[in-house]
């Protein structure tokens, strides 16, 4: 227990004194998988800060967390949350979350209302305004992004027109792939052809399964043609020919993450309009409009409640996610 004790306090002294171990060279722009990095951590954490017999270990989910991954680790009988850079590069044995305060707060409404409108003006214009969100079906950020535009098309249903979830993943042998297995590339393909074969249909299931993911349940709540979404999805002339094309986008945008968006062809951020939240989302769209004068929905009055991550029968859960996405 004593040597455990050691260990803490030499762990917690280097996240003190605010040291970054550079054991693989400089920062990188080059992000590898989450596994690979937390493992270059741990191999790391047990070569050169741990002695006596005590081994780090992974213990729990990886996350990504304001733009590093976050991981939880056994040592010595205790539990410790730690970070490592997407590159893998730079560990960070122990954070410090900082607080938001009310001038860069992106929850429950706080905006900098000068950021906002810098944000506002860097978009490209349009008259028809398209947001394109890539997501993956069982990313709980992915799901966060789905929630707010699901809510915005219940609350503004002329807002649809505006908007496009498209998904990321691959065709490979004639089979659709997904970062999350097969499951998630079934769900993929699922909503992708309800958004292109039964379009009417597309927003009721989905919120629907946001809930609790029960999509069999929510097909027939929401009315679906079941046989024709059947033969969509077998049809890779169909389902395969729709899934690629969003695949393709996506791989023009160079997008890696889920959720990521894309406003009239350039990349945006909710951030700067309050984050991910129905009315963040809305104001983000309406900047992306030419003229907003004929758009009711930009002078509605939406939710600037941050919306609830992962699966989940509330909207809002009153838990923040910041930017974090599923790689």
């Amino acid at each position: 227990m004593e040597k455990a004790k050691d260990i803490l306090l030499a762990v917690l002294f280097v996240a003190l004194v605010g040291v970054l171990v550079y054991h693989f060279g400089f920062i990188g722009v080059q992000a590898i998988k989450p596994q690979a990095a937390v493992a270059m951590a741990l191999n790391y954490i047990n070569a050169e800060m741990v002695s006596g017999g005590v081994k780090a270990e992974l213990n729990g989910k990886i996350e990504e967390q304001s733009g590093v991954y976050k991981f939880s680790m056994k040592l010595g009988g205790q539990e410790y949350s730690s970070y490592i850079s997407k590159d893998g590069k730079i560990l960070f044995p122990q954070g410090v979350v900082v607080p938001a305060t009310t001038s860069s707060s992106v929850s429950g409404g706080n905006v900098d209302a000068q950021n906002k409108e810098q944000a506002c003006a860097a978009l490209n214009k349009a008259d028809k305004p398209v947001l394109e969100a890539f997501v993956v079906s069982y990313c709980p950020y992915g799901l966060q992004m789905q929630r707010v535009l699901a809510e915005i098309v219940k609350e503004a249903p002329q807002a649809k027109d505006a908007i496009k979830i498209e998904y990321i993943g691959a065709v490979e042998n004639g089979k659709i792939t997904s970062m999350h297995g097969d499951e998630e590339a079934q769900e993929n393909l699922r909503q992708i052809c309800l958004r292109e074969e039964q379009n009417d249909k597309f927003f009721p299931y989905l919120a629907c399964f946001l809930q609790k993911g029960e999509s069999q349940n929510c097909l027939t709540q929401a009315n679906v043609d079941q046989q024709k979404l059947d033969a969509c999805m077998k049809d890779s002339s169909r389902g395969l020919a729709f899934a690629q094309k969003d695949f393709v986008q996506g791989e023009k945008y160079q997008v890696s993450g889920s959720p990521t968006l894309i406003l009239n062809g350039q990349g945006a951020s909710e951030s700067a309009f309050g984050g991910r939240s129905a009315a963040a989302v809305s104001d983000l769209i309406c900047c992306g409009m030419a003229s907003t004068s004929s758009a009711a929905f930009c002078s509605g009055s939406l939710s600037a409640e941050e919306a609830s991550t992962g699966f989940s029968e509330q909207y809002s859960g009153g838990s923040g996610s910041g930017n974090s996405s599923c790689q």
